[in-house]
């Protein structure tokens, strides 16, 4: 992901951890080829009127942005709470590390606030997520929404305490009727079977007209996000694993070159050819220049993934684009390289 553009794990047992408050499934993680148990915290779904708390944990915003985030809390019919620091501005990031640590503890304390909202991804959650209290995230446990830089935030607490984050727009994102639906299927309705479909923008773009790499039906626990931060946390505490996932992967403004050799640091970290499958975003900005000498995408996702001999499809609706939905994290889903449709197999939210 470029940063210039863009102000955007499983490491750790949780086999034994106490649960407070929402629904608990059970779930099996695989790190370092070792299987363990763990428990999967669904947050209390959100309704009309419920109070939001806003927090920028990585970068800062626009009046644009700020704007849009009133507006789609309008939209929503939320009511919201801003973190202390929310408006703060420090180089490239919205705060310091432990001003914007210090909000997303706020948030997560809170009793009057019912879910917590990103309003803009950018950089800077990979700095903060060793400072962070999981023993306080896991005994409030709330919706968290973000995407982009809010990848490492969302699978750190999932990976730390179990709780199910969700990959979707920021508050301040433009959002659209597609995106305003997958919210409320998703977060406020939370029925145990949800169908996320296929959105085609009849858009004469090639990248956003979607392929299959090998064909069939996948099925298995989300984990995925941002390419970049997927990468970025290799080799950490944080580090993912996607053993028997279901794994969605997206990015934006990458050259061709460099999103192979991220992929190629998953396959070395991330046991991507024991996934269940590979559900593909739009890569927007990410095509070869005319002038290169290089790979189109195509060519570097059928280079670097064909050979896995698992379920892989491009060009489903999340990422840095417009019509994206909501994905949770570690959710049990399936998806079906011939329907292009996603179904989460659990209710999400409780």
């Amino acid at each position: 992901m470029n940063r210039r553009k863009f102000s955007k794990q499983i490491a750790t047992g949780l086999a034994a951890i106490p649960l407070i408050g929402c629904g608990v499934t059970s779930d099996t993680i695989s790190t370092n080829n070792v299987k363990m148990q763990m428990k999967v915290i669904k947050p209390k779904r959100l309704k009309k009127g419920d109070t939001v708390g806003l927090i920028a944990p990585a970068s800062a915003f626009k009046e644009k942005t700020y704007k849009n985030t009133i507006e789609n809390l309008k939209t929503l019919g939320l009511n919201y709470i801003e973190a202390k620091n929310l408006h703060k501005k420090n180089g490239f990031l919205a705060a310091t590390d432990q001003e914007r640590v210090a909000d997303i503890h706020e948030m997560f304390a809170n009793p009057n606030v019912d879910a917590i909202w990103c309003v803009r991804g950018g950089y800077g959650t990979t700095r903060i997520i060793p400072m962070l209290d999981y023993d306080l995230i896991r005994k409030n446990p709330k919706i968290l929404v973000g995407y982009s830089d809010i990848t490492a935030l969302i699978h750190a607490i999932f990976i730390k305490t179990g709780l199910v984050g969700f990959h979707g727009p920021t508050m301040g994102s433009t959002m659209n009727p597609y995106s305003l639906i997958n919210i409320e299927n998703v977060l406020m309705k939370g029925d145990s079977k949800i169908e996320i479909e296929y959105f085609d923008p009849k858009s004469d773009d090639h990248l956003y007209s979607p392929y299959v790499i090998n064909p069939g039906k996948m099925k298995g626990a989300l984990v995925g996000g941002n390419l970049t931060l997927l990468a970025a946390v290799a080799g950490t505490k944080f580090n993912w694993d996607a053993t028997d996932k279901l794994v969605f992967i997206e990015d934006i403004e990458e050259k061709p070159y460099r999103v192979d050799r991220m992929l190629t640091q998953l396959r070395q970290s991330a046991n991507l050819d024991k996934a269940k499958g590979i559900l593909l975003g739009v890569f927007d900005g990410c095509e070869k220049k005319s002038k290169d000498d290089s790979w189109n995408l195509k060519e570097v996702f059928v280079d670097r993934l064909s050979d896995l001999e698992i379920p892989i499809f491009y060009g489903f609706s999340f990422g840095h684009i417009l019509h994206k939905c909501t994905i949770p994290v570690g959710i049990d889903a399936s998806f079906d390289t011939e329907t292009r449709r996603l179904t989460l197999l659990e209710a999400c939210v409780v």
